[in-house]
């Protein structure tokens, strides 16, 4: 065959293949959630998430350092709290003395230099399991919820968060936030915005976590319907950006590619890939049955929401995502 254009060329050699690639997957690009208890020297594996513990402050420290040493340089926060710490209300999320505070500022004294990204929902303080105030017949009350929301931003920033990541998905709870940390003076606190986010299945695992499944009522009503479509997520970033926020997120990831993209292509804020709870058990189970090479599936589907337009992704591989890049 007389042929003028042989793609092939460019692919014959790990040099040449290097040379050319356009999409780089590094450490410090991934964030790693971690859930924190109250107690001294407790860890407590997750079933539905192998790998994954709730670890007491000391513990999660450890666990921070290693992140460090990896090369990652951000953390998620998410707090599992004693039932009985749990109200309709969630005001425990405020307590500048609760276990998310306290664990904020352990963090801060020790790991001075790892940004951390605080969790703004009332789902993980609330015995209804949902992130908004709920009323007797079931309905999640907006504005009223969007007042708490402040309150545990503010409570958050005080401990000395970063990132305030707001995941409720609550009308105009951006504005209001960045209203309020810029009144007390919180100016350079960040808003990692929840903007697309979808009533999605993969949460499971995350839930029981957190113990956060919700008694009654619906998700679906604040969180975004998988077949909304493009307008709708559209319409949720611009009034994000509109509001103050400092990054886009688009949760799930796996499923919502095409969603990450065209996020990409229509804003110029750093984009963040939530590779959620469900995504992360799937691999591990079928690795677990030795369907698949978990390290090739795990790299391959990071450097894909990557290659999708993503500054940045959260994601429970983390920690083996980066040692195995470091690796090579």
């Amino acid at each position: 065959m007389n042929l003028i254009e042989r793609p092939r060329r460019l692919r014959r050699t790990a040099g040449l293949r290097a040379m050319v690639r356009e999409t780089f997957l590094q450490p410090s690009q991934l964030i790693y959630p971690m859930f924190v208890l109250e107690g001294e020297g407790r860890r407590e594996p997750i079933s539905a998430m192998p790998g994954i513990h709730r670890f007491s402050i000391d513990l999660a420290l450890e666990e921070g350092h290693r992140a460090s040493e990896l090369g990652i340089r951000a953390l998620a926060l998410f707090p599992a709290l004693e039932s009985e710490l749990k109200n309709p209300q969630g005001s425990e999320s405020w307590n500048d003395e609760g276990l998310f505070q306290r664990a904020i500022r352990a963090f801060k004294r020790e790991l001075p230099e790892m940004m951390l990204v605080t969790d703004v929902a009332l789902d993980p303080y609330s015995s209804e399991g949902h992130d908004g105030l709920v009323t007797d017949s079931g309905e999640i009350l907006n504005d009223e919820t969007v007042e708490l929301l402040v309150r545990m931003s503010l409570s958050q920033a005080r401990a000395g968060a970063d990132v305030i990541a707001p995941s409720d998905m609550m009308d105009g709870r951006v504005g209001a936030i960045r209203a309020a940390l810029d009144a007390e003076g919180f100016t350079q606190v960040a808003i990692m915005a929840y903007s697309t986010k979808y009533a999605s299945g993969y949460y499971g695992p995350f839930r029981t976590a957190l113990d956060s499944a919700p008694r009654r009522g619906d998700k679906a009503t604040y969180q975004m319907d998988p077949a909304g479509g493009y307008r709708e997520a559209l319409r949720e970033s611009r009034l994000d950006v509109e509001q103050g926020a400092d990054f886009l997120m688009v949760k799930p990831a796996l499923a919502y590619l095409d969603v990450l993209r065209m996020m990409r292509d229509s804003f110029d804020l750093p984009l963040v890939a939530y590779n959620v709870s469900g995504e992360y058990a799937m691999v591990k189970a079928a690795a677990s049955l030795g369907y698949i090479d978990e390290r090739r599936i795990v790299l391959e589907t990071l450097t894909g929401m990557r290659r999708a337009g993503a500054d940045a992704i959260l994601t429970y591989h983390a920690l083996d995502a980066a040692r195995w890049l470091r690796e090579g």
